[in-house]
């Protein structure tokens, strides 16, 4: 036992010894999603945030309309290339929110003790004492006692800008609410939140629809975050609507939100690319001293993993056996060959202590221009999993230089490692391949030039 520990050990070499070398640098594997609003919207802000380590930008469409996310996207088009970084475009949608609109403009002040209606006839102005919606059925959908939210879109949590209703009855379509905490209400819009209901909107809504298929489409969008997803047949729905509009590549991050999300977690995980939790919502929903232990639950690896199956799937045992050599090993990073993404994002799903460098060749095909783009969409969307940092090649300069793929593509890992001071000479790296039908994993040194 003892001998074998002892081949794990860095080798000692006198050239090691003598040539300086300049202080690693660790990546972040944690990835940020950075919302772009009216603060962040110049190239030069962008171009902060793509440098201070934002990897995904989010466009909100519950606010502001498309000609103003074109032009932030146009800019962070700017920037990204300014500071030479992919970054993924998500695009989130509005889903089944139920939003109060302050057409008045002027703040409106709750009191506690006091009562307020909540109405469909959006004629009315609001008030302290009526609040109208865009949503016919709330009266259909709540109970008395039941428990409302509203708060100021992206609200900060304080108690004084949002507030918690009681149901006290319904009368035809409008709800009267009992005030339980005092607010002020400022700003353009508010959210309503029900809790523990169900809201008869779609999850895709129309309008959602319509942005998908004039700005998404027009801008190939790589990844749509889908707002309150309910179950897995919301996502399949979004699947078969960005199949018929030519977004087959596009990738969906279900965003659970409310308690009906979570009954059905485990059906969505299956369908969704990506899940994201909304602590905020959620913890409308839940018991606070229930809340982290439900956080903690769903994203748990074993969570995760125990959909594998029994028998593990070939490609699933290659990805872990690489991750656990790597960590045998000391492997400053694995390096995997790619063309969909889908390797590096298996891989990243064992959660390697040390970056994945993801070398994407842009599929071939028989026209240049699109197999191209193909590759670069996937690219961007690995930058979205934890740890993975995708570098693409390119078929064209590897023939050119005389090399192999998997030559071309270990010396662009290399090079890059070292560009940003995450690999130094001799130091150890995982390759992980498809060969033919075969996957393979290999150790190799990094090149002491």
């Amino acid at each position: 036992m003892q001998g074998a520990n002892m081949l794990l050990d860095e080798p000692v070499r006198l050239t090691s010894v003598l040539t300086p070398v300049k202080p690693k640098v660790f990546p972040s594997l944690t990835k940020i999603v950075g919302t772009l609003g009216p603060n962040s919207h110049s190239v030069e802000v962008i171009q902060e945030c793509l440098t201070a380590g934002m990897a995904v930008a989010r466009f909100d469409f519950s606010w502001m309309d498309a000609t103003y996310h074109q032009e932030t996207l146009n800019n962070l088009r700017k920037a990204a290339q300014n500071v030479n970084k992919l970054c993924p475009v998500m695009l989130d949608t509005l889903g089944p929110e139920i939003q109060v609109h302050n057409s008045t403009g002027g703040p409106i002040e709750l009191k506690a003790g006091n009562h307020v209606t909540i109405t469909p006839d959006i004629s009315k102005a609001p008030s302290s004492e009526i609040l109208p919606i865009k949503f016919g059925d709330l009266a259909k959908a709540v109970k008395k006692g039941d428990t409302l939210f509203i708060g100021q879109y992206l609200f900060t949590g304080s108690e004084t800008t949002s507030s918690w209703l009681e149901v006290v009855e319904t009368s035809g379509e409008n709800v009267e609410c009992l005030v339980t905490n005092t607010a002020t209400l400022a700003g353009p819009m508010f959210t309503l939140h029900v809790s523990k209901a169900h809201v008869s909107l779609p999850t895709l809504s129309d309008y959602d629809k319509e942005v998908i298929s004039t700005w998404g489409l027009h801008n190939s969008v790589d990844i749509i975050s889908l707002s309150h997803t309910r179950s897995a047949e919301d996502v399949r729905e979004l699947r078969s609507f960005l199949q018929s509009h030519d977004l087959q590549d596009t990738q969906i991050y279900a965003k659970v939100e409310n308690t009906e999300g979570l009954d059905h977690f485990d059906e969505i995980l299956q369908e969704a690319d990506g899940v994201i939790i909304s602590r905020g919502d959620l913890g409308i929903d839940l018991p606070p001293e229930d809340a982290e232990s439900v956080y903690n639950q769903l994203v748990h690896f074993k969570k995760l993993v125990k959909h594998v199956g029994d028998p593990m799937p070939h490609e699933e045992s290659v990805a872990s056996s690489a991750v656990r050599t790597a960590m045998k090993v000391k492997a400053a990073a694995i390096v995997v060959f790619t063309f969909s993404g889908r390797a590096a994002r298996l891989v990243a799903k064992y959660k390697p202590p040390m970056p994945v460098l993801a070398v994407v060749f842009p599929r071939e095909g028989s026209d240049p221009t699109k197999w191209r783009s193909y590759g670069t969409t996937q690219a961007r969307q690995c930058f979205a999993a934890r740890g993975v940092y995708p570098l693409m090649a390119s078929t064209e300069e590897a023939e050119t230089g005389g090399l192999t793929r998997e030559e071309y593509g270990i010396k662009l890992a290399q090079n890059y490692g070292r560009s940003v001071g995450m690999l130094k000479p001799f130091d150890r790296l995982i390759i992980f391949q498809k060969i033919g039908d075969s996957s393979v994993v290999k150790i190799i040194e990094c090149d002491s030039s």
